[in-house]
């Protein structure tokens, strides 16, 4: 900006967008001067730089007003997660499935975790069969991620909203 502008030519645009042609820098600090205004360089690395002839701290507002903007406007995806059992009661299932439900509505993505303890590793189809059971009551509001997959002690599903 201004002084700290260490090339010996530049290509300069005015404020309104139109081409100046080259100068040598003190004569575009001289033409930003007589508008009012400062000499930005807007492209260092292009042969010979470009500088632009704008109003640098209304310049730097408008930036950080637009970042800030971009800010807003992004989603942070939170992952739920939901755990069952193979012994799971009917009510509890269904409990458990309008909270699924919740955080599909709220655009969260949901871990379907089946866990086993003991000697209820050895019906691991009771637990299959239980997160297929809540893919399909699910499949208009939620799409597979990951399918089933054991891990361990443990069996994880992953769902998306639609």
């Amino acid at each position: 900006m201004n002084e700290r502008i260490v090339a010996e030519s530049v290509r300069v645009i005015s404020s309104d967008g139109q081409q100046l042609g080259i100068m040598t820098v003190p004569a575009a600090l001289q033409a930003a001067q007589d508008m009012g205004m400062d000499l930005v360089e807007v492209a260092p690395q292009a042969a010979p730089p470009v500088c632009r002839i704008m109003e640098y701290g209304k310049y730097k507002y408008e930036q950080s007003k637009r970042e800030a903007l971009a800010r807003k406007k992004q989603t942070v995806i939170v992952i739920k997660e939901i755990k069952f059992r193979p012994k799971t009661d009917e009510h509890d299932y269904q409990f458990k499935l309008k909270h699924i439900m919740r955080f599909l509505e709220e655009k969260n993505k949901v871990k379907v975790v089946m866990r086993f303890r003991g000697r209820e590793i050895i019906h691991m189809d009771k637990g299959l069969d239980m997160l297929n059971r809540v893919r399909d009551d699910l499949k208009d509001m939620a799409a597979v991620e990951a399918e089933p997959k054991a891990e361990g002690r443990t069996m994880v599903m992953m769902l998306a909203p639609k």
